[in-house]
């Protein structure tokens, strides 16, 4: 138990990084640390989550590894508003933006130069106006770059900027060389290598901004204020000041500053924010809201229930980081490709300089082909200044960001639009994995069905009163915290049948429950529970039957080992369900459902609503069994529920999902939450992971195919570095755009579009 207690998962955010091969070093030297369970880090999102025991390592020994590997952890003040994050994003944009305008000018003016030096008429002092424009940007804007460069090869984790390092600090080295040797000055390329890379990198960061649209909008849908009873008078508080038990006074058009419970007033909510539904709730007395939603018309008094990481925004906006910083199994190969790439193309740079100075005359036949259809090919240079050409030609054009961008761009888009749409994806994993689920097993109540069941039928034997009968199993069920208990407590409630006090309550899991009023022994469950008590029922048994073939939930009322009759319970389909199965199943997957309910009421459910299978009769234990056997028949099993008895076999099913209006416990087990509790947003998220999925895959081709092509066309001499800088930025960017393309794709079931 102790051992338990000491996990914990944190999360950290990193400055510095510069591509995928800066989070991999992260990683790797995290997880090398005794007592760190995982390290998982996103170069997009710049946070590493970590697993970890805390009785061996602590938050400061974590944040030193980072530190020794070479990055800066940003410390997050608990207390930061959401503007001053903002800010903080929007300051750090501008300064990009103003080393960019720096760059751009100086590079522009310097090819300016160029072309009229080479083209109209010599430039007097032309290299040192070269030199001295260049030097700003060499070491001034494009200093951070060399920083990050000596940083990764002391910790031999060599990066992207590494890759720049090289491509223009000795380009413009060799361009001092100029004053003192009559050789070709290479200022003009570092300086525009360096500026292109600048202009990649801002446009990245601003793409990726883009991306991260849907965690912004989640924090900027938090009220700023609320107004609560401070004894006699009504005072205006900031949300961050909220305490648990506070009465808030909310007007029409107000939104709803933190979750609670309405004590009084009723009122139509807008809940979309959170379900992705648009239809207003109606809220009245006892019931539950989450904050951040709207109220539309009426005056509410509510008391809080909960405040800050408790809440329901703040816990989807933990879950989408949480996603958005995972890793998908498909990423472990492209990682492990990764972390070679770099010091592979280190490699290929020196053998492309050695190989053109050692065979120098089968170079120079190849460039004297190219420089007939390419203009900045030139093989009149020497051979040594052709080797410097083409081996930064090599160095600037590999670009492992496109490679490590290609899946946490896509997670990022993707777990964002699930996120509006009310469904909550925990992990990268579950994108790859529910697309290729073969079978859906679904719980019964509150998933396929609406989850609040009403009385239908009282049936006593002759001589009992059906109130009698009733008010018995109402006192023994308020202890219970079953539906089909509430739906018996509602009824006695309409019919204002006064309750007795129960002693000795006990509930027996699968079959009902058991008590002592007015010293009387009270049985309510199903047959099982009767037959273990020897009561006889069999001369209802034709009603009985008749009920359940129908659709219906029979209870059984006895009392003093005597049967005093028959509630019929019905718990009505949710409006979807049918539809909803009909589009799974026409999509190959198989539909299973898995109730306690007896055998007769579940195959009259199960027939109406289509489902390929049903199984009923089953225990909470028996749950996690049908699981298995499932997935030996089927291979990959997704489980839909939403109780506390379902949280064994959510976890148990490859892809668990909980149904949004259920409990936190079934929440917590589940990989996926469908907040809204409608099955349309099932069929959703199928559509958005077999979307995201496929963005992941399109961004690996593209950097493969990328790199594939120009690599080797820069090792013949045949690419001009300043292209290949420009290129390099391009294909990263490519990517991040690629991925934004995944909110133009349509996942919305196939039945809502006919129906609209």
């Amino acid at each position: 138990m102790t051992e338990s207690k000491s996990k914990q998962k944190k999360e950290f955010k990193i400055r510095g990084m510069s591509c995928s091969s800066c989070a991999l070093k992260i990683e790797k030297n995290l997880q090398k640390r005794e007592g760190v369970i995982a390290a998982s880090v996103s170069p997009v999102t710049e946070k590493a989550f970590v697993d970890f025991d805390a009785a061996q390592v602590t938050d400061r020994d974590i944040k030193e590894i980072i530190t020794e590997t070479g990055f800066e952890v940003v410390e997050e003040k608990a207390d930061a508003s959401l503007e001053e994050e903002e800010n903080e994003e929007q300051r750090e944009l501008a300064q990009m933006k103003r080393k960019l305008l720096i760059s751009a000018l100086l590079a522009g003016t310097i090819m300016v130069l160029m072309v009229i030096h080479m083209l109209i008429i010599p430039v007097p002092g032309y290299l040192a106006i070269t030199v001295l424009l260049g030097f700003p940007v060499i070491f001034g804007t494009g200093l951070h770059v060399h920083k990050a460069s000596f940083k990764a090869l002391r910790n031999k984790s060599p990066n992207m900027d590494v890759l720049v390092s090289l491509g223009s600090l000795p380009p413009y080295l060799v361009g001092l060389a100029g004053f003192f040797f009559p050789i070709q000055t290479f200022i003009e390329m570092a300086v525009s290598i360096m500026t292109l890379h600048l202009v990649g990198k801002y446009l990245e960061v601003k793409a990726k901004g883009r991306a991260s649209q849907a965690i912004k909008k989640l924090l900027q849908m938090g009220a700023k204020t609320a107004r609560i009873i401070m004894g006699e008078e009504e005072i205006e508080v900031p949300v961050k000041e909220l305490q648990k038990g506070d009465v808030m006074v909310i007007r029409p058009g107000e939104k709803i500053p933190t979750d609670g419970v309405v004590i009084e007033g009723k009122s139509l909510v807008d809940e979309s924010m959170a379900t992705g539904e648009s239809m207003p709730v109606n809220k009245a007395t006892g019931d539950e809201l989450i904050g951040a939603t709207i109220n539309k018309n009426g005056l509410l008094k509510v008391e809080v229930t909960k405040v800050g990481k408790e809440t329901f925004l703040a816990q989807v906006i933990k879950m989408v980081e949480e996603c958005q910083g995972s890793k998908v199994p498909i990423q472990e190969f492209a990682d492990r490709i990764t972390s070679y790439f770099v010091p592979a193309i280190m490699v290929l740079t020196l053998l492309v300089f050695i190989s053109f100075n050692l065979f120098s005359s089968f170079h120079l036949s190849i460039l004297e082909w190219g420089a007939g259809f390419l203009p900045w090919v030139n093989p009149n240079f020497t051979p040594l200044t052709l080797a410097f050409i083409a081996s930064t030609a090599v160095l600037v054009i590999a670009c492992p960001c496109a490679l490590g961008l290609g899946t946490p761009t896509a997670l990022m888009v993707g777990s964002g639009i699930g996120a509006e749409k009310g469904i909550l994806i925990r992990n990268g994993e579950t994108i790859q994995t529910i697309k290729e689920v073969k079978c859906i097993a679904f719980d019964k109540t509150g998933t396929i069905t609406v989850g609040k069941p009403v009385v239908t039928d009282l049936i006593a034997r002759e001589g009992v009163q059906k109130t009698e009968m009733l008010s018995y199993a109402a006192s023994l069920e308020k202890a219970s915290e079953h539906p089909l208990a509430h739906a018996i407590l509602e009824e006695a409630s309409k019919r204002k049948l006064s309750l007795d006090e129960v002693k000795e309550f006990y509930a027996i899991t699968g079959r009902g429950a058991k008590g002592v009023i007015k010293e009387k022994i009270i049985l309510v469950g199903n047959r099982e529970l009767l037959v273990e008590n020897q009561i006889i029922y069999e001369d209802m048994e034709e009603q009985l039957i008749s009920l359940e073939e129908e659709g219906k939930t029979v209870i059984l009322v006895a009392v003093e080992n005597k049967l005093l009759g028959l509630i019929a319970v019905t718990d009505p389909l949710k409006p979807e369900a049918i539809e909803a199965i009909k589009e799974l199943e026409s999509m190959q997957i198989k539909t299973v459902m898995i109730t306690g309910d007896n055998r007769r009421t579940a195959a009259v459910i199960g027939k109406k609503v289509g489902m390929s299978h049903v199984v009923s009769e089953v225990l909470p234990a028996g749950k996690v069994e049908e699981i298995r056997r499932l997935q030996e028949e089927y291979g990959l099993v997704a489980m839909v529920g939403d109780g506390i008895n379902d949280a064994p076999a959510l976890k148990q099913a490859n892809v668990g999902i909980a149904i949004g209006t259920g409990t936190d416990i079934a929440i917590e087990a589940a990989d996926l939450t469908l907040v809204s509790g409608e099955l349309s947003a099932l069929i959703s998220a199928i559509k958005l992971s077999k979307a995201t999925f496929r963005k992941i895959k399109e961004n690996y081709f593209w950097a493969w195919f990328y790199n594939a092509i120009a690599i080797p066309i820069a090792m013949l001499g045949l690419l001009h570095p300043m292209i290949g800088a420009a290129a390099m930025s391009l294909s990263s960017l490519n990517v991040v755009y690629n991925s934004l393309r995944l909110k133009k794709v349509d996942i919305e079931p196939r039945f809502l579009r006919v129906n609209k």
